[in-house]
């Protein structure tokens, strides 16, 4: 088994010192949220608790996927974070006390690699030790079923009411536990679903030239190993403070990555080039073009449907959540595709790709999964069909997505802010005045229809839309907006912020 040392500088202590984490007075109840558990390390997050919940896992997975799946075997893997590999061992020595067998990973992998691992290995499932983009000083635990992809509420509902009993485990036979590198078989299959020999000729040639932002994560080194060629990669040391940020793909992260690709505009005006950037277990992607702009995921999945659909030639249905953007279903219809809305959470994309015949499913939080591949989030297979696209086209991205506006007749400009709130109180008053009195009026412009699936997601009469969602956890208020222009956008969500400080 592969160990990391940690070494933690000056530089990290004052970081750390500078953002203090919040320690609560108690220590919170293992809940599964909308993709596993989290906690704070040693607060919450404890090696006895990680113990506790992988064997009752294990016992969910062998009882939902048991009958069609006569396998023993439970993947366990993890990320760079903090003694990630350690809350792994642990997990690993629980699952098979409990007896079954285990594959631990080696060392690091993205957990779409370990999804994968789950399904062409033929286990139960994998748990994964992950706190995706969460800061430094948390650490989580996700579950995947054995098809590849995350189980589903009903299945971490019975993992909790497995914790909440008081019952002696069962005495059984311990199982086995081999380590196993899950990256030559993912790297694999990726390499399978895209042109690698054209991406990388492009770029050994010049053609384009490819920066990689893995934010101290698990993609790291993920690139080069599935191009067979080297690619400029930023914070691909591990750090488990992750230089006083978060691993997440958010523009107030990457100010590193916007100054080198500016260097290189500047530096070679003429040449094509991107940064993809990938969160901390690379499950989400963004981007940033060649100009060093930000590409959100809003961007990015119109730009793949159109590729896929038309230099693949592949068909499907699109999966969107009530927070993707407009262009997205009129891109589909360019190319004839149905196209299907879900609350927010890429676990209702998931179950959507379980059942039907889905081309792509897609969230404006960077989650994007392919039918081609598994029922999961993929950063690193997102990238490379970026790639393709790029090179098919030989254009940027911002240019690829400013063509899809064109030929879709459709211009528009999105934004999200996430607002706390005093207290849950307040949260509870915003919601019985959304319940009870919904606004029909929003920054000067009526309201035409409200969507309730998800939170309120109201569709103003000038084609704009503002949803109002609340964290389920915290006094937190979500807010997201498109509309024409910059301005129109920054209006409403204003409105938006005013009609909660009311």
């Amino acid at each position: 088994m592969q160990f990391w040392p940690i070494a933690l500088n000056l530089r990290d202590l004052e970081i750390a010192m500078a953002q203090p984490t919040r320690i609560p007075s108690q220590v919170a109840p293992i809940q599964f949220g909308t993709d596993g558990w989290r906690g704070l390390i040693a607060a919450d997050f404890t090696f006895e608790r990680v113990a506790q919940v992988a064997p009752l896992a294990a016992r969910v997975l062998a009882e939902t996927y048991g009958a069609e799946n006569r396998s023993k075997l439970i993947i366990v893997g993890y990320d760079r974070r903090f003694l990630s590999e350690q809350f792994a061992q642990r997990a690993a020595e629980a699952v098979v006390r409990a007896g079954f067998d285990v594959y631990l990973g080696e060392g690091y992998a993205p957990t779409p690699a370990f999804s994968w691992a789950a399904k062409s290995l033929g286990a139960l499932g994998a748990i994964v030790i992950t706190a995706s983009h969460n800061p430094g000083s948390y650490n989580g635990l996700k579950v995947k079923g054995s098809f590849g992809g995350s189980v589903s509420p009903e299945v971490t509902k019975q993992i909790e009411a497995l914790l909440k009993q008081e019952t002696a485990a069962p005495d059984v036979a311990p199982g086995s536990l081999t380590t196993f590198d899950p990256w030559p078989s993912y790297c694999e299959v990726l390499r399978s679903k895209v042109d690698i020999p054209r991406i990388r000729a492009a770029i050994e040639q010049g053609q384009i030239t490819v920066f990689a932002d893995v934010m101290h994560g698990a993609a790291a080194g993920g690139l080069a190993q599935l191009l067979g060629v080297e690619v400029t990669e930023l914070n691909s040391s591990r750090d488990p403070l992750f230089g006083g940020g978060a691993p997440e793909p958010l523009p107030q992260y990457l100010s590193g990555l916007f100054r080198q690709m500016r260097r290189f505009r500047r530096e070679h005006p003429d040449k094509l080039s991107v940064g993809l950037v990938f969160d901390g277990d690379s499950d989400r992607i963004a981007a940033v073009n060649g100009a060093g702009e930000f590409l959100s995921p809003q961007i990015l999945i119109p730009v793949l449907i159109d590729h896929l659909a038309r230099n693949r030639g592949l068909t499907g249905e699109i999966v969107k959540t009530i927070s993707g953007s407009d262009l997205i279903p009129k891109v589909a219809a360019l190319h004839n595709l149905p196209v299907h809305e879900t609350p927010i959470g890429y676990k209702y994309i998931a179950d959507r790709m379980l059942t039907s015949s889905v081309l792509l499913g897609g969230e404006e939080s960077g989650g994007i999964g392919f039918g081609t591949h598994i029922p999961e989030r993929d950063g690193l297979l997102s990238g490379l069909y970026l790639l393709e696209a790029m090179v098919a086209g030989g254009k940027d991205l911002s240019d690829l997505y400013r063509a899809l506006q064109q030929q879709a007749g459709y211009t528009s400009v999105y934004d999200r802010i996430d607002l706390p709130l005093a207290s849950m109180d307040v949260r509870a008053k915003l919601l019985a005045q959304l319940q009870t009195q919904p606004p029909t009026e929003i920054a000067g412009r009526a309201v035409a229809d409200c969507l309730t699936i998800d939170g309120y997601k109201f569709r103003l009469v000038d084609g704009s839309w503002l949803i109002i969602r609340f964290s389920g956890t915290e006094p937190v208020l979500r807010l997201y907006s498109e509309a024409a222009t910059p301005e129109l956008v920054q209006q409403t969500l204003r409105w938006a912020k005013d009609w909660a400080a009311r």
